[in-house]
């Protein structure tokens, strides 16, 4: 779950600080990158957003932040086919590298959570309607 945003740095002018929506933002990015991830899962709340019109770009992550360290849940959807450990080793080293690169936290897990598979449907060539009604 979120916590509010904590200082995290302190310059001569002031403070720097990251709310934990950015974090989830990041995070949730940089999961969708990587090859066999078909989406992310948000349960119930996610799907509302959704209907209303509105990309929820933190769908599926959740975060915990302190002064210097995060910690990450991200849930998501495989596409059928591909090796799921391999995905789900791709998906902590992507998050990890992009919480770190882009705040300087130091991130101390990314916790990887399967919620299902997704089925390529191939798509069937439209049929040439041979029998018009008008001629």
């Amino acid at each position: 779950m979120s916590t509010i945003a904590a200082d995290y740095e302190r310059t001569d002018i002031g403070t720097i600080q990251i709310a934990p929506e950015v974090i989830e933002v990041i995070a949730g990015l940089a999961a969708v990158e990587v090859d066999g991830v078909a989406g992310m899962s948000g349960g119930f709340a996610g799907g509302i957003a959704e209907l209303l019109g509105r990309k929820n770009l933190s769908k599926g992550v959740k975060v915990e932040v302190g002064q210097r360290e995060a910690a990450v849940d991200v849930s998501i959807i495989v596409e059928y086919g591909n090796r799921i450990p391999e995905i789900a080793s791709e998906i902590q080293r992507n998050v990890k590298r992009s919480i770190e690169m882009m705040t300087g936290l130091n991130v101390i897990e990314v916790n990887v959570h399967i919620h299902d598979v997704h089925f390529k449907t191939e798509s069937k060539p439209e049929e040439e309607d041979t029998n018009f009604r008008v001629k």
